[in-house]
């Protein structure tokens, strides 16, 4: 699988690197880190694509202090990220984890990454001893309607999610890997990045979603998907 982000096969499939979404999914994570008062001096990315999240976060009045750094494995990514010319973020093409040099981060960032990596347990378990802080961004690919439709199995062939959570399996796989969680919060990601991707399936599908979740947000989840679960974690 590791040859998918390094050979470019990844960039052609997504076109972007998802860079359109950046500007919601860094609103996301500042909204978790104001929540829960943190100041960071450092963060980190590792998994950062194209970059675009870590720079659209530089530019939140309240981190102009805040020095970034993004890690990814695919020389197309960082070809990419380096192109944004942001004299405040260090990208570096390689892996965050063989870097034997102690870096250690205030905050690191995993977003839409994890499921991503054969060994899931073992990547998240090498997250939590490089920060103080873990956010991770996780999709929710299991619920009711992918099973029946048997839809999940759809993304590892075009982004190569090789592994699929619920809110449950993902917080407790986080909880077994030594993370004490602080805060985890449902984000909706389909109606959130609704007008970045407009169809009008995905219209019409919104509509019972929106109802469901005026009744539960962890129903819909369940039953409808749609949602992704943004998680702080120590």
């Amino acid at each position: 699988m590791e040859n998918i982000y390094k050979s470019g096969k990844y960039l052609e499939a997504t076109r972007s690197w998802h860079a359109e979404d950046a500007s919601w999914k860094a609103g996301q994570i500042k909204a978790i880190i104001d929540k829960n008062a943190i100041i960071p001096k450092y963060i980190a990315e590792v998994g950062c694509g194209s970059g675009s999240v870590l720079d659209k976060l530089s530019g939140f009045p309240e981190l102009q202090n805040t020095r970034f750094e993004g890690y990814d494995i695919s020389p197309q990514a960082i070809e990419i990220a380096t192109r944004l010319g942001n004299d405040r973020i260090r990208f570096v093409e390689g892996d965050l984890f063989a870097q034997d040099d102690g870096r250690y981060f205030d905050v690191l960032l995993a977003v839409d990454v994890f499921e991503h990596v054969p060994d899931y347990m073992g990547f998240v378990d090498l997250c939590r001893r490089k920060a103080e802080y873990k956010i991770y961004h996780i999709p929710l690919d299991i619920h009711v309607s992918s099973v029946l439709r048997n839809a999940f199995i759809k993304g590892r062939y075009t982004i190569g999610h090789l592994h699929y959570f619920t809110a449950e399996s993902a917080i407790d796989t986080l909880k077994d890997t030594g993370h004490d969680i602080i805060d985890c919060v449902y984000t909706n990601i389909a109606f959130g990045l609704f007008w970045q991707h407009p169809t009008l399936w995905k219209a019409i599908a919104n509509v019972p979603r929106w109802l469901v979740s005026k009744f539960s947000v962890p129903f819909a989840a369940r039953l409808l998907g749609g949602y992704s679960l943004l998680v702080l974690a120590r």
